[in-house]
């Protein structure tokens, strides 16, 4: 009969570390992360961008994003929830939402940076790959590395919309053409035409004709939000086209609304002599009352 060798005795929990809390909370991927923030040595002060492409329930979250020692420093961010400033009211966490998010995101970089008039990018969008090329005496383009934190790499995921927005809006961000969706992993080839449809959102408005067709009472479900703001499927690649060309004229974010604060004095304050004696005979007079 054999022995069980007992491998977690008490100098195995002596020596135990637990791992960092963001990876124990599954939040933080510290391998890829270390990948994406490490620089040489020999070029010093000279950070390593990232195009941090984060996608909740409700919104889109696209930022530039740099790391020193002490933390992460945002460089410029947009979100989803502007886009009803550029006409799209509804569906903001969509493929073509994505798209228009990190088209956002680029162009109010670039405008920051004062280099927006030399990087212009992709003005008509038509779904074909695209790279920035740097202009002759001029600054070089933005580069920055995509960062999808957790999500999954798959072929058609939303935060690769994010990226080509940001390609086409004129940053440099590496990457091929593999991800977007309408590639075909057999003929290795990918589909203009199918990834432009899905930037101006028409499989949506795809999906929306049929089933309205098909089940009225699912598409009144489905699609209420969009019935309650008028949108009809023919309307949503317009809709896209006019948040693009609005993007690309203003896309600085928006005036923040002043708040005015009353500020409220708790404490109470401190009575004089006259005012506590006074106090005293009032109560002895109503004590005086009730035993009588």
């Amino acid at each position: 009969m054999g022995f069980v060798k007992v491998v977690k005795t008490k100098a195995y929990y002596s020596r135990y570390q637990v791992q960092f809390r963001r990876r124990r909370e599954g939040k933080t991927d510290y391998q890829q992360r270390h990948r994406l923030i490490t620089q040489d040595k020999n070029k010093y002060n000279s950070p390593k961008y990232r195009l941090v492409a984060r996608i909740t329930n409700k919104d889109v979250v696209a930022q530039i994003v740099y790391s020193k020692i002490v933390g992460d420093f945002v460089l410029a961010s947009a979100y989803a929830h502007e886009l009803p400033r550029y006409g799209v009211k509804v569906g903001l966490t969509n493929y073509a939402s994505c798209y228009a998010t990190g088209l956002l995101l680029a162009r109010r970089l670039l405008a920051k940076l004062k280099l927006a008039d030399t990087y212009k990018g992709q003005e008509k969008v038509d779904g074909k790959i695209f790279l920035v090329k740097p202009v002759d005496d001029k600054a070089r383009p933005f580069k920055a590395n995509l960062d999808v934190g957790l999500a999954r790499t798959s072929t058609g995921s939303k935060v690769f919309a994010v990226l080509k927005g940001a390609v086409d809006g004129g940053l440099y961000v590496p990457h091929s053409e593999s991800r977007f969706a309408g590639y075909n992993a057999e003929s290795k080839k990918l589909n203009a035409e199918v990834l432009r449809s899905y930037i101006f959102g028409q499989h949506v408005a795809k999906y929306m004709s049929l089933l309205q067709a098909d089940d009225e009472e699912a598409y009144k479900k489905l699609f209420s939000r969009y019935i309650k703001a008028g949108v009809a499927s023919k309307d949503i690649e317009e809709i896209y086209k006019k948040a693009h060309a609005a993007i690309r004229a203003d896309p600085s974010p928006a005036a923040k609304k002043d708040r005015k604060y009353e500020a409220k004095n708790n404490k109470l304050v401190q009575r004089t002599l006259r005012q506590r004696r006074a106090r005293i005979s009032q109560k002895k007079a109503s004590l005086r009352a009730k035993n009588l």
